[in-house]
């Protein structure tokens, strides 16, 4: 077993020298620690195994040197014999070598001059390669300048960019260059701001041509509108039925106005100017390229929409003052138009600058700002001509910026309600107009002398009677000379109103509509109120009222003529669906009525001052046996009155005498009953009895005719039954008969009959003090005591039963 172990641990030194010898000396630690790693005293061995192996290598060493050392003293001898001929070999070589630097020293210093000559060729061809190289920088470099001196900006920052990206790069190790290179961004900056300094001065002069730029655009646009209108209206000429004429008027103008406007047309295309020929773009266009060059062109797109935004808020604040002049509107649209012409022109020529949303949301802006500010200035306009002229340029305004793609349907439903307001401005205008006619009417019939006389009245109002024809010249009209001026403003109305109605985009029914709802206004509100102004006047007499009457009825019949009026104008069947009516026949019909109830008030405040006059003795013994003369004049009054109310319906006429007679009777019945009446004697009530025949007398006359039998007379009916009780002195008939439908005095009022009985009583007391020593007298008066009990019985019955 110790055999076997030691026979290993040989084997292993072993191989362990063998790693030694043949591994580098810096790897050796790990061989060296197996030695360690093994039986404890195996170092021991090996050290042994190593002294060994070390003798081993001496010996082999020591053999290899005795084997070479006799060649090695040979080969020391052989150099010691070599030695003497090297050194006359070394003193021939430095004989030679001293011989040959002497005969080449001259070669030397012309091999030298040579190599000199040689490098100064070289730097010099060095040099010109460099300056070929520099040359062309240089050359950019001037032009650059140059281009700088003569404003060509954009040209400027192309050499820039060559100088940059190929030129410099080639030398850019020179000073020079550097230098260059330096500069070249200031000289960017100083463009931007040539460039946008420019930029600012092209904003001040838009802003300042904005007003004639507007004002072409506006005139361009005016004429081709007015060029297609006249060739519409030739086209329709051969076509189109003759309209209503007011002296010597119609809608369609001669053939004449087409080669006009022909003309005018060629005349403006002769001239045609565009935004471009009153404003250079071109600052807008370099600027726009140098950014985008620069690489900054968002920068510049929000500068330059952002100051136009500004400028568009400035040209949409108007003058305070430009309600009172069509200058004014003229002014303001021509700004505005001439704003978005250039912001169309800058969308179409760049790309990018304005974008379509960009002008869209500018004008919707604007059109917010235009609109309230015309509807607040044209609120303060009173002149219908003003407005008339405020919406043709509308119309234009807005023609022409719907011709460069701008929604306008605002500006038109704009025109809706200007419309309304225009309408209310001729509706005061025609207020006037009607007040002056009425003012200046005589209300007397027309009078025609001659046959062209009654053809003139009758071209200008509607107007046929075939009696009135068959009467011979001289001859009177029924109607006053206002009625036919009426209908004549009245269709001038309609013609002021239709020239509103135009150009407005609108069906022929709609405008019929317009025509029609702003005729009854002004038929519903403006003449009616003037006609009831008049009637209430206080000038206006009996004569004229009852011309007013006759005025009115003729103008409610010219109405259907009126309707005729306007279908022609705009060529639309009234048995169209939704055709409104005029309401012309209820206007007059309510001025007529207003005008009736007039008459019946003056006539009673004309009978009220008759009484008025009244001067009766109450306590009158006996009467005069003639009428009181404040009464005939009345009677006479009233006839005459009357007379006139012939050309009236005889309605009105009846009913006027009707109410006369009532209102006379009642007046007549509050005078007996009056409080401050304190006494009345017989011969008082015989003398109104006097006149109260004459009243029947005349409701007996027929002083209007239409009535049948008595019934004018039943006016007077409660005064004559009073009268006939006290003057028969039938009280034990009209005690006996009270309440029955047959009663002689059924129309006496026992309060009436006890108060009137009452001043009779206190009169026989005091006018005979010596009634009492005769004996009739005493009996009557104990006969009116008696009676006037029973008579106060009666009224406290009649007063418990209500």
């Amino acid at each position: 077993m110790a055999e076997s172990e030691t026979l290993e641990t040989i084997t292993e030194h072993e191989r362990i020298l063998q790693e030694i010898e043949s591994t580098d000396t810096a790897c050796v630690g790990p061989t060296l620690r197996s030695v360690y790693d093994d039986q404890p005293n195996a170092h021991k061995r090996f050290m042994e195994k190593l002294d060994a192996r070390i003798r081993n290598h001496d010996r082999e060493i020591e053999k290899m040197c005795n084997f070479h050392h006799q060649g090695f003293v040979d080969a020391i001898t052989e150099l010691l014999k070599v030695r003497a001929d090297a050194e006359k070999l070394m003193g021939q070589v430095t004989d030679t070598n001293r011989r040959l630097q002497d005969a080449g020293r001259e070669v030397t210093a012309q091999t030298e001059e040579v190599i000199r000559c040689r490098i100064q060729q070289r730097n010099m061809a060095t040099t010109v390669e460099k300056l070929q190289l520099c040359i062309p920088v240089l050359e950019m470099y001037s032009k650059l300048k140059e281009q700088l001196e003569s404003k060509r900006y954009y040209a400027a920052l192309k050499t820039m960019e060559q100088l940059e990206n190929i030129y410099i790069p080639r030398v850019s190790k020179y000073r020079f260059c550097q230098i260059m290179a330096e500069t070249l961004p200031k000289l960017r900056e100083e463009i931007k701001e040539i460039s946008m300094s420019d930029l600012k001065d092209f904003l001040e002069s838009i802003r300042k041509h904005s007003d004639k730029i507007g004002e072409t655009a506006m005139r361009q646009a005016q004429q081709h509108r007015t060029f297609i209108s006249a060739v519409q209206k030739q086209a329709s000429l051969g076509c189109a039925k003759p309209l209503y004429s007011l002296n010597g008027r119609t809608t369609l103008q001669h053939n004449g106005l087409l080669a006009e406007d022909a003309a005018d047309e060629e005349e403006a295309d002769d001239e045609v100017l565009t935004a471009q020929d009153l404003v250079d773009f071109s600052p807008v266009y370099r600027c726009l390229h140098i950014y985008t060059v620069l690489g900054d062109r968002e920068t510049f797109e929000n500068y330059y929409r952002k100051q136009r935004k500004k400028q568009a808020r400035l040209v949409l604040q108007p003058q305070s003052n430009m309600h009172e002049t069509v200058e004014g509107y003229r002014k303001y649209f021509n700004q505005i138009v001439g704003f978005f012409v250039v912001e169309d022109h800058i969308l179409h020529a760049t790309e990018g600058l304005v974008t379509r949303a960009f002008t869209e949301e500018l004008w919707n802006m604007a059109l917010s700002k235009i609109i309230a500010v015309l509807r607040t200035h044209s609120s303060y306009c009173n002149d219908p001509d003003l407005v008339l002229e405020l919406k043709n340029l509308i119309v234009i305004f807005a023609d022409t910026l719907q011709g460069y793609g701008f929604s306008v349907n605002r500006l038109f439903d704009l025109l809706f309600e200007i419309r309304d307001q225009y309408n209310e401005t001729l509706l005061k205008k025609w207020a006037l107009v009607f007040r002056e006619i009425f003012e200046q009417d005589n209300y007397s019939p027309i009078p025609v002398e001659t046959e062209e006389e009654y053809k003139s009245v009758v071209s200008r109002f509607p107007f046929h009677d075939a009696e009135i024809e068959k009467q011979p010249f001289p001859k009177k009209l029924p109607m006053s000379q206002s009625v036919p001026q009426i209908y004549i403003q009245v269709k001038e109305f309609i013609y002021a109103s239709l020239k509103f109605s135009e150009s407005l985009h609108r069906s022929s029914t709609e405008i019929d509509d317009m025509l029609r709802k702003s005729t009854n206004l002004l038929l519903t509100r403006t003449l009616s109120g003037c006609l009831q102004n008049l009637i209430k006047k206080p000038h206006i007499g009996l004569t004229e009222l009852v011309q007013i009457i006759i005025n009115t009825t003729h103008l409610e019949q010219a109405c259907k003529y009126l309707e005729d009026f306007i279908t022609n104008i705009t060529n639309v069947s009234p048995e169209t669906v939704h055709t409104t009516r005029l309401y012309g026949l209820s206007t007059f019909k309510d001025a007529r009525h207003a005008a009736e109830g007039e008459i019946y008030t003056k006539l009673n405040q004309k009978i009220d001052e008759f009484i008025q006059l009244a001067d009766y003795e109450w306590n009158m013994g006996e009467s005069d046996g003639r009428a009181s003369g404040y009464l005939m004049d009345l009677i006479n009054f009233l006839r005459s009155t009357f007379q006139v109310f012939t050309h009236l319906p005889g309605k009105v006429a009846q009913t006027a005498c009707m109410s006369a007679c009532k209102h006379l009777a009642t007046s007549l019945m509050q005078m007996l009953l009056d409080t401050e009446l304190k006494q009345i004697s017989m011969g008082a009530i015989q003398q109104f009895n006097l006149d109260v025949i004459q009243c029947e007398l005349f409701a007996s006359s027929e002083p209007v005719p239409g009535f049948q039998g008595d019934t004018l007379q039943l006016a007077f009916i409660d005064l004559r039954q009073l009268l006939d009780l006290f003057m028969v002195w039938d009280w034990s008939t009209y005690l006996a008969d009270y309440g029955q439908p047959t009663s002689k005095y059924l129309r006496v009022n026992p309060s009436t009959a006890l108060a009137l009985l009452e001043k009779m009583k206190d009169t026989s007391k005091k006018n005979n003090i010596f009634s009492q020593f005769r004996k009739n007298d005493r009996d009557k008066q104990k006969l009116i005591e008696t009676v006037v009990k029973q008579l106060r019985s009666l009224v406290n019955g009649m007063s418990q039963h209500s």
